[in-house]
């Protein structure tokens, strides 16, 4: 698995080292839980790099919303766990995509899958991990974004358990 991640990475880097890209920095909480069942809680890191290169149109071309577009990932747990991941994202503008004339907010979903490593972290059944989040960010006058994300992270049902964990992540977003 380790090796089919590296491939996915390496050829990511290479087919869209020449298009834009926004490094994405985060921080967050691991393990976040709403219905008060006991957590194994500690900080995340996040670092994402996302290419602005679509790899996949599946909508109309005045509409770049349908735009799929390659990132690759890393996270890693105060409880030494580590999670490497490839995956693909969607993004648009929220005023273009509900009034038609855009403004400073900007909607990315994602959904991707990847390599995960517990560490003396959670178990989560199995090492291949498929994780999908929700992200709105906003962008500063210098084109930098602050965001908020949600992510559910799970091995579906790959493993004989499958407890699954969710992240909340601050992030600051520089594009280059």
């Amino acid at each position: 698995m380790k090796a089919f991640c590296s491939f996915c990475f390496i050829l990511l880097i290479s087919t869209n080292l020449f298009s834009s890209n926004i490094n994405i920095f985060g921080l967050g909480l691991y393990d976040v839980n709403f219905d008060g069942a006991d957590t194994s809680q500690t900080i995340d890191f996040k670092y994402e790099r996302r290419f602005d290169k679509t790899i996949i149109d599946i909508g109309p071309e005045d509409d770049n919303f349908f735009f799929l577009k390659p990132f690759v990932g890393l996270e890693y747990t105060g409880d030494n766990a580590s999670y490497f991941l490839t995956g693909i994202y969607l993004e648009d503008n929220v005023g273009q995509l509900f009034q038609g004339k855009k403004n400073k907010w900007i909607f990315t979903p994602s959904l991707g899958f990847g390599y995960y490593d517990r560490g003396s972290g959670k178990k989560l059944g199995h090492d291949v991990q498929f994780r999908t989040t929700i992200e709105f960010s906003y962008e500063l006058k210098n084109s930098n974004r602050l965001g908020l994300s949600f992510s559910h992270t799970s091995n579906a049902n790959l493993g004989n358990k499958n407890p699954g964990v969710e992240v909340i992540t601050l992030s600051y977003q520089v594009p280059y």
